[in-house]
């Protein structure tokens, strides 16, 4: 669905569209005062959703033929399956899509810890509930729990990056079929043959190019794959990408006929907040035609989360997930210290080795919290159970009581209790972890009211690279 965005700034950047720029401004859906902006990082990040709404971008409801080409039933909703965090850097050179697993299991507005892809939803039915029971009409309901909705999925999806979010685009299933179909179909590569009917996914293996039904169901199948949604996800990256390359391809671009349908596809099914100047992000993307995009996931704790009343979810550390995203990102690394907590030390990270032992009973926690704080620069030091005397706090040790980098560890972690180990050599701390800890790198398992399924945490394997859009045909997939 990231396309979406790019279509319409292609749309624009095209000698032949040019005359319909005015037209497609004045047909484009829009949205405001969803809280957007406000940073100046050097890049725009665009959160790009993709709902499984039954109406058009203007709450029109579709026709027969096109809910049939949904192949989705009929059933009314209002999840966002598909969540994307869009950097394009100012000079508009490249763009990196991070997608966000849609059962993420993160802290939401008024609801409390939820499912990513309920955030909308849920708070948006919430919200019209209350509004129709104190008198205000359907119509004003709907359209006020919308923005509800909206503004929640903006606040949790900032909440669990750290990322702004400059600009909101979102996308009905409808236009996802009508850009597939203008393009005339999209190539995709799969390693085995599906045959899954709640999706309707029924394909051969090998190569093979999809029209905007069949394109549907590609990227909406879950069940019958190995890890279920996050390979629904690889899917929608490797269409997204071949889809990108296609709608930037010149042979698209120099098609009036193509260049119609897009902009049809576009007004009819997209929403863009009301500051976006697309005009003037469109001519930032012109170097985008040779397909430098790339496509990313957020690390997750466990695949095969449960909350403490059943529900299954990816657990995800927000910790983890935004220090992952500034690296990604490439920005500059994060501090090893709050710069809000009084009187704490700014330490450079890579001059500090970090032991970590384990004294809370809880499986893997030492490994866990040593990898968080190697990603961030930290320089890895023993790791295992704690040897030495129990405790009932979490406590950072140093070879001096007023040792910076104890200190500073201590309120990285967490941690309100320091103590001397004259053992340990200067730029050398020791976090001896007890059973009330719960900072950064945190597992699955110790988060209230989160569970694994499984005997351990299962966390999703890494993909071995990004996937790219300029890279050549499409990738092979599950």
């Amino acid at each position: 669905m990231a396309v979406a965005s790019l279509s319409a700034a292609a749309l624009l950047v095209t000698g032949v569209a040019w005359r319909s720029v005015d037209s497609l401004r004045s047909n484009l859906a829009t949205v405001s005062d969803l809280g957007l902006g406000g940073a100046a990082d050097g890049a725009v990040d665009i959160l790009m959703v993709g709902t499984d709404s039954r109406t058009d971008a203007h709450g029109n409801p579709l026709s027969a033929s096109e809910l049939a080409s949904l192949r989705a039933g009929e059933e009314v909703a209002n999840n966002t399956d598909t969540i994307l965090l869009i950097r394009v850097p100012n000079d508009g050179s490249s763009a990196t899509a991070i997608s966000i697993p849609r059962d993420s299991y993160v802290a939401v507005p008024g609801l409390g810890n939820s499912k990513i892809n309920a955030a909308y939803g849920a708070t948006k039915e919430e919200k019209r509930l209350e509004l129709v029971q104190s008198g205000v009409p359907d119509d004003e309901a709907d359209r006020e729990s919308t923005q509800a909705g909206r503004e929640a999925l903006v606040s949790a999806v900032a909440g669990l990056t750290g990322v702004t979010v400059d600009h909101y685009a979102e996308v009905g299933l409808l236009g996802f079929v009508l850009l597939t179909d203008a393009v005339g179909g999209v190539d995709v590569c799969l390693n085995a043959p599906v045959d899954e009917p709640l999706s309707g996914a029924n394909f051969p293996a090998g190569e093979q190019t999809l029209n905007g039904s069949d394109a549907l169901s590609f990227v909406r199948q879950r069940h019958d794959l190995p890890r279920g949604d996050l390979d629904r996800i690889v899917r929608q990256q490797v269409f997204m990408a071949s889809l990108v390359r296609k709608v930037l391809s010149a042979g698209t671009l120099s098609n009036p006929g193509t260049l119609g349908q897009l902009s049809n596809a576009v007004s009819r099914s997209v929403v863009l907040d009301d500051d976006w100047d697309v005009l003037q992000f469109a001519t930032n993307l012109q170097n985008l035609a040779g397909g430098n995009v790339t496509f990313e996931t957020i690390p997750v704790a466990d695949i095969n989360g449960m909350t403490d009343y059943g529900e299954s979810i990816v657990a995800v550390d927000p910790t983890e997930v935004q220090n992952w995203v500034r690296g990604l990102l490439g920005d500059d690394a994060p501090p090893a210290t709050d710069p809000d907590a009084p009187d704490v030390p700014q330490i450079d990270p890579s001059t500090v080795t970090v032991d970590v032992a384990n004294d809370s009973g809880i499986s893997g926690l030492a490994s866990s919290v040593s990898s968080t704080l190697g990603a961030e620069g930290f320089r890895t030091g023993d790791v295992g159970n704690n040897e030495g005397e129990s405790v009932d706090t979490t406590t950072v040790y140093a070879g001096a009581s007023d040792d910076d980098a104890a200190k500073a560890v201590a309120a990285r972690v967490g941690a309100t209790s320091t103590a001397v180990d004259d053992s340990l050599p200067s730029g050398t701390v020791r976090i001896v972890l007890a059973s009330d800890y719960s900072g950064t790198g945190t597992p699955s398992s110790a988060i209230t009211g989160v569970t694994s399924a499984g005997d351990a945490p299962t966390p999703a394997p890494a993909a071995a690279d990004p996937i790219d859009a300029g890279s050549t045909g499409p990738q092979c997939v599950n």
